[in-house]
């Protein structure tokens, strides 16, 4: 496939079952997650955006956590799903190095290094759920537990805090 992004690459090498769904992004636009709800007009907790922390102690070490769009991340409580003392937000040029991928594009699949990641359980109430492809403007939709499987990745209770106005 002719501009294919290390994710669809990953999904066609894995034989797994997905649609694409590119939209027009704005390049003015930030919030990428209410960007492609509102693009795609997908339900909030069915587009699920890819978050990059850093729950090293001393040094820079890298996880995923995939959670809904609809909410923000319990970062304590991630922490504690992996079983370390804390997590926060990693910056924005060690998420594009490590992962490979721009920030607003940046897939659980096929990334640069391969870092542990945890799926929110919600994505287990969906037949299917949307993640980022790898570019922005560009969704793919695929079972919840092909991308667990492909990502090697576990299920938790995110507690995912609803959001604030």
């Amino acid at each position: 496939m002719a501009g294919a992004t290390p994710a669809i690459e990953a999904l066609l090498a894995a034989g797994i079952a997905h649609t694409l769904h590119p939209y027009d992004h704005d390049p003015l636009v930030t919030a990428y997650g209410d960007e492609t709800v509102a693009a795609l007009g997908v339900d909030p907790l069915r587009v699920f955006k890819t978050l990059v922390l850093d729950v090293g102690a001393t040094r820079p070490e890298l996880a995923v956590g995939v959670v809904p769009v609809a909410g923000q991340l319990d970062l304590k409580h991630f922490a504690t799903a992996l079983g370390v003392k804390k997590a926060a937000m990693a910056a924005a040029d060690l998420v594009a190095r490590s992962t490979g991928y721009v920030l607003g594009g940046v897939s659980p699949l096929a990334q640069k290094n391969s870092l542990p990641t945890i799926i929110d359980e919600t994505a287990e109430l969906w037949d299917t759920i949307y993640v980022s492809a790898g570019r922005r403007g560009l969704q793919v939709e695929l079972a919840p537990n092909d991308l667990a499987a492909v990502v090697s990745a576990r299920s938790w209770a995110s507690r995912t805090k609803a959001p604030t106005s």
